[in-house]
């Protein structure tokens, strides 16, 4: 059985509100968030945090596309489905090994991004700048690294 299309809208807000809408976005650019129930119909909260490891949203000026693709794992629904231009497109169920392997990438991912390069090795970002002679600005996520060490 194939879920049906579902149209989605999007908000952008300074706060998230309390009461979400069905088949709202919402986009809190203040707090690097995107908020929705979950598409299947369950009524859960779905919390997708951007950022360099976690989701990236995409504006058009009309539409909202995030990636990757949403799994909602720790629902009993497990649902799947891609966020594209406002439009939900269903993925395939994972296997328990699938999540679990996804979960271990996403940590990976985190630990690399987080961990502070060895001495004597330039971000690459940085190193592209200097080529053309701009200064790099650390990100909000370098702030919070380098006030973590």
């Amino acid at each position: 059985m194939t879920p049906q299309a579902i149209l989605l809208t999007h908000e952008f807000v300074e706060f998230v509100p309390d009461n979400l809408e069905e088949r709202t976005l919402y986009v809190c650019i203040g707090m690097a968030t995107v908020v929705h129930r979950c598409c299947c119909g369950c009524g859960n909260e779905v919390v997708t945090p951007l950022s360099p490891t976690d989701w990236k949203l995409t504006f058009d000026g009309e539409t909202v596309t995030l990636h990757p693709s949403i799994g909602s794992w720790g629902f009993k629904c497990q649902s799947h489905y891609w966020i594209r231009n406002n439009r939900v497109k269903w993925a395939e169920r994972w296997s328990q090994e699938e999540i679990a392997a996804g979960r271990a990438h996403d940590r990976k991912a985190k630990e690399q991004y987080f961990s502070p390069a060895p001495v004597g090795v330039v971000r690459k970002d940085a190193q592209e700048a200097a080529v053309v002679g701009k200064t790099v600005k650390p990100s909000l996520w370098q702030k919070l690294k380098n006030q973590l060490r």
